[in-house]
């Protein structure tokens, strides 16, 4: 005779202690489940529809300057402290914590060009329209107004853009050519200039510490190492890119921001053709910044719109719009992942969450693990239509929605004329063309030619053009 008995371990289910959770026994057979899926989808359904309710990024607006802010410099130690100049020659040193500022600096006369700090944090520096670079020493504590430069390096031509070595005492300039400056030195001690008139914009790899990108007025982005004489490599857009921003984790990997309404990534081993092309602002993007993490950034625009596009997706995850704000011209992402700063021509600078719907403060336990659970849904739904609908959904200020209208109107008639054309031409006189190589022109690298061992001192340069 055969005897069934139910045999328990108590350690299954008692508790070791007074303060240890009761544990539940549960059996994760689909079949004992009929409802699972059905039930997950609703609660990712609601998940989906309370992200876009508690959607509210903007957090506050910073009044103090008397003209539009151009210029913007985060602390390398510091997440609450920044540094914003203005059109009207003025810097200031903010905590963001606070919301109040710090201190005020009388800089330079016309607009403040651009504000970088050293890797010390012990000074920043600053250059304008005036043709002056300025050193000041970082002492936001001080109670004496309008402090006084500590060194002052009058140039001959205007300045753009300034950004320091992350490791080095030295830092690069922008203007009729690029210049690299050591701390200590009133003159520059490498000049680069490659057939251009005038460089908007010039940036340090915060990687590659040695390698330097800068953008000029003749649509080219250049390469440059400082080790060396002459520049490296030189791409040629359709259209001028007014700011460069590198990869903080990704070596190789930089961003422009263009006129043509559109930012391009690259891989600076392949300049042929950009990794890919981020799309949807309707106006000139002026400036754009990386998160810590290196997966996303922030692109300000003449737009009046700040948007936040994925490192490797074309389209923007989330737009940022108010009624007052007009052309953002500068933009930050703070070191802590979690806020955004922009400056813009109305003379604010205004302070957003990273993330729109993400809660500030303390959490409990229980509330944070409902909010991954609810991530977790999403993530697993999120090509189903209406959460995918409502998930993306955005209200636009008018002319932004009209104008996207309109690109949409004469991107489908460009496409309808160019498979007309093809059409009613030979096999291959209309060839195809990517979206990513339409935008590039030429792409040309500098090549050194050493004759012989006797021509030590002498180095032939020869440019390269990898089109015809």
């Amino acid at each position: 005779m055969k005897v069934k008995m139910l045999c328990r371990d108590p350690n299954d289910y008692v508790r070791e202690t007074k303060k240890d959770i009761f544990k539940m026994p549960r059996n994760y057979d689909s079949s004992l489940h009929p409802l699972e899926v059905p039930r997950e989808y609703s609660r990712a359904l609601n998940s989906t529809k309370l992200e876009r309710v508690f959607a509210k990024p903007f957090l506050d607006s910073l009044d103090g300057h008397k003209d539009g802010v151009h210029a913007l410099c985060k602390h390398p130690n510091q997440l609450s402290v920044l540094l914003s100049g203005a059109c009207d020659g003025e810097i200031k040193i903010w905590n963001l914590a606070d919301r109040r500022c710090l201190q005020t600096y009388i800089a330079h006369d016309g607009f403040v060009r651009g504000i970088c700090m050293n890797s010390s944090a012990t000074m920043f520096l600053s250059c304008g329209n005036d043709k002056i670079i300025k050193h000041w020493n970082y002492e936001p504590w001080t109670k004496v107004k309008n402090p006084d430069a500590i060194q002052t390096i009058v140039g001959k031509t205007f300045y753009t853009s300034i950004d320091h070595h992350f490791r080095k005492p030295v830092y690069a300039t922008s203007g009729e050519r690029v210049d690299v400056w050591d701390i200590n030195h009133l003159e520059p001690i490498k000049s680069y200039s490659w057939g251009v008139d005038s460089h908007y914009s010039v940036k340090f790899s915060p990687v590659e510490h040695n390698i330097l990108a800068s953008s000029a007025a003749d649509r080219s982005i250049i390469l440059y190492d400082i080790r060396q004489s002459v520049p490296m490599r030189k791409v040629v857009l359709a259209m001028s890119s007014n700011q460069i921003c590198w990869n903080p984790l990704e070596a190789m990997i930089f961003t422009v921001a263009n006129e043509d309404h559109n930012l391009y990534t690259f891989d600076m081993r392949k300049l042929e053709s950009p990794l890919q092309v981020h799309k949807d602002h309707v106006g000139a993007v002026m400036s754009l910044d990386y998160s810590p993490t290196g997966k996303e950034f922030v692109s300000a625009s003449y737009d009046k719109t700040i948007r936040i596009f994925e490192a490797k997706n074309g389209h923007s995850r989330e737009v940022y719009h108010t009624k007052r704000m007009q052309h953002v011209m500068a933009i930050k992402w703070s070191l802590d992942n979690k806020y955004i700063i922009s400056g813009s021509d109305e003379m604010n600078i205004r302070l957003w969450k990273a993330q729109a719907a993400e809660k500030l403060g303390l959490m409990k336990p229980r509330e944070r693990e409902q909010l991954e659970y609810g991530e977790k849904l999403k993530d697993k739904f999120k090509y189903f239509p209406q959460i995918k609908t409502i998930k993306r959904h955005r209200h636009l200020p008018r002319p932004v929605y009209n104008a996207i209208k309109e690109n949409r109107i004469i991107k489908a008639s460009k496409q309808r004329k160019e498979a007309n054309r093809r059409a009613h031409s030979k096999p291959g006189a209309v060839p195809y063309v990517s979206e990513k190589k339409k935008a590039i022109v030429d792409e040309q690298e500098l090549i050194h030619l050493k004759r012989n061992r006797r021509m030590v001192g002498r180095t032939i340069v020869t440019c390269k053009s990898k089109w015809k």
